[in-house]
């Protein structure tokens, strides 16, 4: 019997990867962006997951404290551990000190995964948050908290960055009911940008380089032990011996991180017979970009589904007569026996939420931090900007009337982008002008806006600190609210001009009425001309006219 509950919570730990294996994070160093920020982003795309911002206020705490600790995937209780005694305001993934973590799962053996550890990925990172105060010493809270209470996840890859520094963290657990994990981090050079999206990508590291590398004591030895490394310590690849590379990985995977590589170095044929299965010598960790790199160029990439690339998934008969750039899942499917794929971009629909961290060393925290926030899908979402400082959230992003991931309401930002991408994705190519036209306005104000409210905010924050944190945490609110009934009436413009698969038609940005005031024509765009031939071909003359 005690075999077979093994199996069973093996295999329901695998089920849960298996449906984590989705997320993506972009990485510029702060000599590779535009204003000297350092800049992550994170999509959190699981089905299941309800986007919400989420916020753990600042606190002092009596020793000997115990918080529970829940499974963040889950909901599952793993058990309780020491609470720290003081901890910082956290909003979203992002701390009072600009410090930020996101993550992707890669998995990795099945066999390392412990499920009698305490600690999952996401307590991990919501605990680091709590208690650090740059991103060094959050590496160190969060590699402590595991060797003491247990690993319960499954391989992963942090970011974890603050405004000076950003880390690579990968970690593995050892196994079930062994304590601990091995891990390595290392630091993305200032002037590189990087990327992961659920395979690991730390291969060689250097040993030697303390400053820019650090490593559990035992991350090559246990990798003897267990038989998955033979070689000489300088050839060690931590993903090839804890994450061996499979098509999923390469395909799925390394490929969104390649599409990055490819928007901003002029690497990406060179890189891209790795992603095609023709070569086995995998991108590097970190490369240095052709131009710099905004915080909006940021968004926009988390956007991506190939476009203009061999890849691109509007350009085939899978996208249908609107090319949506967008594949129901499975990712895999199977026709007369035979197994094919569907491309897996950075921008996908079953994201819970996204955001873009810009964090800036040349301004006092309160003001340097800003969470760029969107839920749903990256490319259907807007981003607007959370302050690290707010420890108030908006309404629209929390679980109003109850709502979550089966529960819709109208005051849910989560629901109203759901529901509008929900309009958009059939017929693609007719609507995401109009989606795009709003986007682009509200992105554009907020962005415009960010010089003088961040300047009022400094001059606050000099006679009044208390002031101006109040003064960041309402127009966190005032923004979030004001994109959220926005979208909201874009949805309700979308219903009217679309209802019934034609178009109403508008003049100088209102919906055409008749000489005596009746709503004016419709025009009917049908099928486009590639489609109706392909029709044709595949219904032969079941649909011609008789002559």
């Amino acid at each position: 019997m005690k075999s077979k509950r093994l199996i069973l919570s093996v295999s329901l730990v695998l089920t849960a990867v298996v449906n984590a294996l989705a997320c993506t994070n972009l990485i510029v160093g702060k000599n590779a962006s535009a204003d000297g920020s350092t800049i992550v982003s994170y999509s959190a795309d699981s089905y299941g997951l309800f986007g919400e911002l989420y916020h753990y206020p600042a606190g002092v705490h009596k020793k000997g404290t115990l918080i529970d600790i829940y499974e963040w995937d889950t909901g599952k209780y793993l058990g309780k551990i020491e609470q720290a005694r003081q901890t910082y305001n956290v909003i979203g993934n992002m701390n009072e000190f600009q410090v930020t973590i996101g993550e992707t799962t890669f998995g990795g053996r099945p066999e390392l995964v412990d499920t009698t550890g305490i600690i999952d990925y996401g307590s991990l990172i919501y605990l680091g948050l709590q208690r650090s105060r740059t991103a060094r010493e959050a590496i160190n809270v969060m590699t402590e908290l595991v060797e003491e209470y247990g690993y319960y996840s499954s391989g992963e890859s942090f970011t974890i960055a603050d405004p000076n520094e950003i880390w690579i963290m990968e970690m593995i657990g050892k196994g079930p009911g062994v304590r601990g994990a091995v891990w390595v981090a290392v630091r993305v050079p200032d002037d590189c940008i990087s990327a992961h999206a659920n395979q690991s990508r730390i291969h060689q590291f250097d040993i030697e380089d303390k400053n820019n590398c650090i490593y559990s004591p035992d991350v090559i030895s246990f990798a003897r032990e267990k038989g998955y490394f033979n070689g000489v310590n300088k050839d060690f690849s931590f993903a090839d011996a804890y994450a061996p590379l499979d098509f999923g990985a390469r395909r799925y995977c390394e490929a969104r991180v390649w599409s990055y590589f490819n928007m901003f170095t002029d690497r990406g044929n060179e890189f891209l017979p790795y992603i095609e299965g023709k070569s086995d010598t995998p991108m590097p960790l970190y490369v240095k970009p052709n131009r710099k790199i905004s915080v909006q160029d940021v968004k926009n990439a988390m956007r991506d589904h190939y476009e203009g690339t061999p890849l691109d998934l509007s350009k085939d008969f899978g996208a249908g007569p609107y090319h949506t750039p967008y594949r129901l899942s499975p990712l895999d499917f199977e026709v007369n026996g035979v197994k094919y794929f569907n491309e897996r971009p950075i921008s996908t629909q079953q994201s819970g939420f996204v955001f873009v961290a810009q964090m800036r060393s040349d301004m006092p925290d309160p003001i340097g931090g800003v969470l760029w926030f969107g839920v749903d899908d990256a490319n259907m979402t807007v981003f607007t900007p959370v302050y690290c400082c707010t420890d108030k959230v908006p309404v629209c992003y929390t679980p109003v009337d109850g709502a979550d991931y089966i529960t819709f309401s109208w005051n849910s930002s989560f629901w109203i982008f759901n529901w509008v991408a929900n309009m958009v994705y059939p017929r693609y190519d007719l609507m995401i002008d109009d989606v795009r036209a709003v986007q682009t306005e509200l992105e554009t104000t907020f962005n415009n806006a960010q010089e003088g409210v961040e300047a009022a905010a400094v001059r606050l924050l000099e006679t009044d600190p208390v002031k101006a944190k109040q003064f960041l945490t309402n127009y966190t609110n005032m923004t979030a609210q004001s994109t959220w009934e926005t979208w909201k009436r874009l949805g309700e413009f979308l219903v009217v001009k679309y209802n019934d698969g034609v178009v109403r038609r508008m003049k100088d940005g209102k919906f055409e009425r008749n000489a005596i005031g009746r709503p004016a024509g419709v025009t009917r765009p049908g099928y486009p001309k590639e489609f109706l031939e392909e029709y044709v071909k595949q219904t032969g003359d079941r649909y011609k006219i008789p002559e």
